[in-house]
């Protein structure tokens, strides 16, 4: 069993940077991938980046160049710094944690709400 707690969400204002953080509970070395999901009003989740054991990354288009995700395993904690946050990028953000390449042993953290308003 794995369990995520993140934090960091919050109100921000468009352009403004945003740092959430995903605490992985026992040791993060049992996962293969770790990534960040996002979930706006009446859409679908989808993958904003992952990162995998091995420190590879991977971004969706829309995110790449502004978003960074990181991981520190010493802290068994995984990041998402986020940058020039865009108006209609406001929704739930959700870390998860895959045991296995296929995905087919995910968890899901609780999630993290950011509103975007000037």
């Amino acid at each position: 069993q794995v369990q995520l707690v993140e934090s960091g969400g919050g109100l921000v204002q468009p352009g403004g940077p945003l740092r959430f953080s995903c605490a992985v509970s026992g040791s993060i070395f049992i996962t293969k991938r770790m990534g960040w999901y996002r979930q706006a009003s009446e859409k679908r989740r989808e993958l904003v980046a992952f990162i995998t054991s091995g420190g590879s990354t991977n971004y969706a288009y829309s995110v790449k160049g502004r978003f960074t995700i990181s991981r520190a395993n010493a802290k068994n904690t995984v990041y998402l710094q986020i940058n020039r946050l865009k108006l209609e990028e406001p929704a739930v953000y959700y870390c998860s944690a895959d045991l296995d390449w296929d995905g087919h042993t995910r968890y899901w953290g609780q999630g993290t709400q950011v509103t975007v308003s000037s």
